[in-house]
């Protein structure tokens, strides 16, 4: 972690999680696992990208996913993206369809999702790394603390926020969001995650990208534009 690289706007806040045990714990374990040879992805200019390109202020909603993909290429620090010219994961397939089906936007032909990041979608996994072709092999290093902190942040703020819940593990994380179906002010939606495995039992036809714009402009917020331009 000695190039962190993340918007001010995250990193003043965030320096007391940096300074704590757990991540010079985790900080440690990282460089004992490259120094074994093993390969991490993504790459660590990329550990924080998703709040390197979405400011804390500017967070309108929030995505949670996992951990990283596994496989060559693939992670570069926003969940459920994928690099341009690498093959669209199933589970942003899926995302696809339902946008296709919710709001008419054709399937992009590219799973990056950077268009989003820029636009004030937090785009988080729950833990920031991994080791190649080892999916979950970095969970309960410390990561899950560290975005629980984030998390915590974009909770606290007096704004609204939507927070788009696929999968219990995403629903268990963000349990604590002071959603509007208990007094609060953030629209929390909840669904299926988008896997092969388990989107037909209700993440299509959850309308969630139109829900969250619905939201965003009944507060006089700019609405999404889910639509991804292309990549060559």
């Amino acid at each position: 972690m000695s190039t962190i690289k993340l918007h001010p706007s995250w990193l003043g806040p965030l320096e007391q999680e940096f300074a704590q045990p757990y991540m010079a714990a985790l900080r440690s374990y990282l460089r004992a696992e490259k120094a074994a040879g093993k390969r991490i992805f993504p790459a660590g200019s990329e550990w924080f990208r998703a709040l390197d390109l979405t400011p804390l202020e500017q967070v309108r909603v929030v995505i949670l996913g996992q951990d990283p993909y596994h496989g060559e290429g693939q992670a570069h620090g926003l969940c459920f993206s994928v690099k341009p010219g690498v093959r669209t994961p199933p589970s942003l397939v899926n995302i696809y369809k339902e946008m296709e089906t919710d709001l008419g936007i054709p399937r992009a032909q590219h799973g990056f999702l950077e268009h989003w990041a820029k636009q004030g979608v937090l785009l988080l996994n729950a833990v920031l790394t991994v080791e190649m072709g080892r999916a979950a092999a970095h969970q309960g290093r410390g990561w899950e603390r560290f975005t629980d902190a984030v998390i915590r942040l974009v909770n606290a703020r007096p704004e609204p926020v939507v927070f788009l819940l696929w999968g219990s593990h995403a629903q268990k994380k963000a349990a604590f969001v002071d959603s509007i179906d208990r007094g609060g002010r953030h629209l929390v939606l909840k669904a299926p995650h988008p896997s092969p495995l388990s989107a037909h039992s209700g993440f299509f036809g959850c309308r969630h990208f139109s829900k969250a714009n619905a939201f965003l402009e009944s507060i006089n917020q700019k609405p999404i534009d889910w639509a991804l331009p292309p990549y060559a």
